[in-house]
């Protein structure tokens, strides 16, 4: 089954790794068959400040089922991927974490593992306590994605 996913990600640091994850269905003959959409327009938006921003958090993560936050070397120091994480938890989505940084940039590189503490999330607990996580390059991610959305989906009810 399809799922509308929502992409959380530093994204002036990681935006090529990310596009690499992003995009990953383009590649395979069923769109279906990656088990997701992406409703991510974050380059639009960023220009407009930080109302128009936490808008847009809102309303991309309104009608997903998934959020998949996508861990590059600082993502857990970004104020709002914290907030999308914090938002998509009190709206019931199923939430994943995937590491990007052995997915190569640009430039060939590959980069350091990032945390995945984001502070605490609900009950005193942090992220890595609560949700599992995944390595896009290790776990075979470009193979895998589509079930590991699934199964936090269905974790959330959804």
């Amino acid at each position: 089954m399809a799922r509308k996913v929502f992409f959380s990600f530093h994204f002036e640091r990681d935006i090529w790794r990310v596009g690499q994850v992003r995009n990953s269905w383009l590649t395979k003959p069923d769109r279906n068959s990656a088990g997701f959409w992406d409703k991510a327009k974050y380059e639009e938006v960023k220009k407009k400040g930080v109302n128009a921003i936490k808008k847009w958090i809102d309303d991309s993560i309104y009608g997903t089922s998934v959020t998949v936050v996508l861990i590059g070397k600082e993502t857990s120091t970004r104020e709002w991927v914290k907030y999308e994480i914090q938002k998509s938890y009190r709206e019931g989505n199923g939430i994943l974490g995937i590491h990007i940084h052995n997915i190569r940039n640009v430039l060939g590189q590959t980069d350091t593992k990032g945390s995945t503490t984001f502070g605490k999330i609900a009950n005193d607990k942090y992220f890595f306590e609560l949700f599992p996580t995944y390595d896009w390059v290790n776990d075979n991610g470009y193979i895998n994605i589509g079930k590991w959305v699934e199964e936090a989906a269905k974790k959330a009810g959804r």
